[in-house]
């Protein structure tokens, strides 16, 4: 819970408009929850009986929900009302927070179903905020203002689609309910309750104008009406015609044709009869699917003899060799698909060798198994582009993803396929929506840093390779499989970034939780070394400070945060402890040592396993060597008894960098514009990590430390791989090792290389 302070000149809390505004939403909000909550019980009916196995979990929520139903309704009311109690008392309670548990202390991970549980009231928060933007915009501004707070957000709004999420959780949190059963209940509320919260928040922001209440905000500005809508004709959807917008094309193409037709143009001056429009040019944007395939078919056409110079030793005089036919490649190219040969494996596994080179030696060299005799053969120059732009294709995605051992291998039994799709349809390159194009972004997507670690990464690339095996055995010349297979992964990945997000949450919950113990052990051992700088202590006082007394204040810095009643006990017990010490080495005699201290004594013994007579024994032991030391009489001094073996807490391992800096780095070496950037991202934003050998993994921001400021990165299985001050990622920016991440799919990324090593300025063919 945090304070928002009034803004100067800010007209203050209205009291009386909060109480009636209180008194016009909470109860039509409870009434409504109630209502949709009634209608729960046939909902669940009709998912018993087609839940198969799972019937009884559904019959039993649906007692559950009648046994409960005031109860849960409650709940409901009794979180908004609180939250509301926080705005009249001129506060703002943060619904992520009461979400989060953040009061509860502790390293304790949540259970799977209560995370499943909460990211299902997240995504119902969600959707609310995308149906009701604008008028749940002016209803923070306008609570805020008669609020009396300087602002109110999604996340602070009493009744903002945030603080409902979190009610709709609260409600349903003491029910004894199946996760499948929970999650259906959640889901509902999504589908039957979103839409009479809307209605309760028009009304609401209706009210608030005629009251008054910033009324200029009522009539935003209206925006530019927009031509309707153009839907593409069948004939343009068969021809794979894109409507393409220069400025939603990937950015390979746009780059790609922007220095292709100043080329062009600087031709066009050149020679007199140009390719203006009047002669001929495509009539179609620079971006346009037809000007992209011209201009990618005359950028291979310019650097064709380039790419024969690495084979001109093994060919013959052209005009003895006919090329083969379109039936003869597709045959030779099914039967490397069936059983690709040792050589084209080989040339996957390897980052130096090529695979547009390895595929056309492949392809003359299968011939033979036609009855061709290679030395009077040759590829069509069509065909030899279509090979080259797939094999330079996948070079690029295999050296620059993230794609090591089994990813790299299923990823590269695709190039024959996709060679195939080449032949048949060279759209595949410019048509964004291609279904061969789909599918490789998504099943790169998948395999890439996949290393099959954690369960949920092993089923993920258990689908991979059946997609990949179906494909594989499918695949004639029929486009269509793709199309099915896509379809088929897009919604086994719907289900696993479910998993994602919850491997996320828990990627969060586990650095929160490191970092609090970090600062929990930074703070005892700075709090001992404060009491153990001045003379030498005894043995026993020494021993006890450093071992229980040290582990007992980590443990309650871990339950309270900074500070608490435990952690006060805990601090004036070390003081009191040594304030005895300079007493008795003021030799005075006859006091009863620790005396008043016996029960704090007994609580910190207690937290190492010390309990009943053997806390007797070590509380005689310091009693005893203060007495010693009183008395003058060494003798009497006696250590502390064995203590049982705890598990003291351990700092968190170093975290491994996603990228190795190397030597040359220094830490102020960095642009603070860059830093400043980093403190203020939005979480979800990706960037792209670079390694010292150019691979690339994506990284998107998962979370960002309260105690440190450091970002959390996850990858796309959600599992943390970086977590970076702003200064650290800015001087990764200043080593070129991170950049912002362009959501073009792994097929245009890797286009984008291709056309580096195809354009003559910066052609690097292997």
């Amino acid at each position: 819970m945090m304070s928002n302070p009034h803004p100067s000149g800010h007209s203050g809390q209205n009291r009386a408009l909060l109480v009636q505004v209180r008194n016009a939403v909470l109860p039509a909000l409870g009434a409504s929850f109630g209502k949709v909550l009634a209608g729960f019980d046939d909902a669940l009916f009709d998912r018993a009986e087609g839940a198969g196995a799972s019937q009884l979990l559904f019959l039993d929520g649906m007692r559950e929900l009648r046994r409960r139903r005031e109860e849960i309704v409650t709940l409901f009311n009794t979180h908004l009302r609180k939250a509301w109690d926080a705005l009249e008392a001129g506060t703002v309670q943060s619904a992520e927070s009461v979400l989060a548990g953040q009061t509860e202390g502790g390293l304790s991970l949540v259970p799977e179903h209560v995370l499943e549980s909460r990211l299902a009231v997240r995504n119902f928060a969600t959707v609310l905020l995308r149906d009701w933007k604008p008028v749940l915009a002016r209803i923070d501004r306008r609570l805020a203002w008669i609020g009396g707070v300087a602002e109110l957000d999604a996340d602070t709004n009493p009744i903002g689609a945030e603080h409902i999420g979190v009610a709709v959780h609260e409600a349903f949190s003491t029910c004894d309910l199946a996760p499948e059963v929970r999650l259906v209940l959640i889901k509902l509320c999504e589908r039957e309750f979103a839409h009479m919260i809307g209605k309760v928040y028009q009304s609401l922001d209706e009210q608030l104008a005629q009251a008054g209440v910033m009324p200029e905000i009522s009539q935003p500005r209206r925006a530019a009406p927009r031509p309707a809508a153009q839907v593409p004709s069948a004939s343009a959807a068969e021809t794979g015609e894109d409507l393409y917008d220069p400025q939603q094309a990937p950015a390979w193409a746009r780059r790609f044709v922007d220095r292709w037709s100043q080329r062009r143009g600087a031709m066009s001056a050149a020679e007199s009869s140009g390719y203006g429009a009047g002669h001929g040019e495509p009539s179609a944007g620079p971006a346009s699917p037809a000007v992209l395939l011209e201009a990618l078919q005359e950028l291979l056409a310019q650097t064709r003899h380039v790419r024969e110079d690495a084979t001109a030793a093994a060919q013959v005089a052209v005009g003895q060799q006919r090329p083969l036919s379109q039936r003869e490649m597709m045959s030779v190219l099914s039967l490397l698909q069936a059983t690709p040969s040792a050589t084209l494996r080989a040339a996957v596994g390897e980052d130096g060798e090529s695979l547009a080179q390895r595929l056309k030696s492949e392809v003359l060299s299968g011939a033979t198994q036609l009855g061709v005799d290679p030395s009077q053969a040759r590829l069509d120059p069509q065909d030899e582009d279509a090979i080259d732009l797939v094999g330079m294709l996948f070079d690029v995605m295999l050296d620059e993803r993230e794609l090591e051992g089994r990813s790299r291998e299923l990823i590269g039994r695709l190039v024959v396929p996709f060679v195939k799709v080449a032949l048949l349809d060279r759209r595949m390159f410019v048509q964004k929506t291609h279904p061969a194009r789909k599918l490789l972004n998504s099943l790169a997507e998948a395999c890439e840093g996949n290393t099959g670690e954690s369960p949920a990464e092993r089923v993920l690339m258990g689908k991979v390779e059946e997609i990949i095996e179906r494909l594989i055995a499918e695949f004639n010349e029929n486009l269509a499989i793709f199309l099915t297979l896509e379809e088929e992964f897009r919604d086994f990945l719907g289900q696993h970034r479910r998993r994602i997000e919850i491997a996320e949450r828990r990627a969060a919950e586990t650095q929160r939780g490191q970092e609090k113990l970090e600062l929990a052990r930074t703070r005892a051992a700075a709090e001992l070394e404060k009491r153990l700088a001045g003379a030498p202590l005894p043995g026993a006082i020494a021993d006890f400070l450093r071992q229980p007394w040290s582990h007992h204040l980590t443990l309650s810095l871990l339950r309270e945060g900074e500070s608490g009643e435990g952690i006060d006990e805990a601090l004036a017990l070390a003081d009191t402890m040594l304030e005895e010490v300079a007493e008795a080495r003021r030799h005075i005699v006859g006091k009863l040592w620790l005396q008043t201290s016996q029960p704090v004594l007994r609580k910190v013994f207690a937290s190492v396993g010390l309990h009943g007579e053997a806390s007797v024994v070590a509380i005689d032991a310091l009693h005893d060597t203060l007495q010693s030391i009183a008395e003058a009489r060494p003798e009497l001094e006696r250590p502390l008894p064995e203590l049982p073996q705890v598990a003291l807490p351990t700092p968190p391992a170093p975290e491994n960098p996603a990228i190795e800096l190397g030597g040359a780095a220094h830490a102020q070496d960095f642009d603070h514009t860059d830093a400043d950037r980093f403190r203020h991202m939005e979480i979800g934003t990706w960037l792209d990590f670079v390694d010292k050998d150019g691979k690339v993994q994506a990284g998107k921001l998962s979370w960002v430390s309260p105690i440190s400021s450091r970002l959390l990165f996850v990858n796309r299985r959600g599992v943390r791989f970086c977590v970076a001050s702003p200064e650290e990622l800015a001087v990764m920016v200043r080593l070129e090792r991170l950049r912002p991440h362009m959501d073009d799919g792994a097929f245009d990324s890797a286009m984008q290389g291709v056309i580096d090593r195809l354009d003559p300025q910066t052609a690097t063919l292997h």
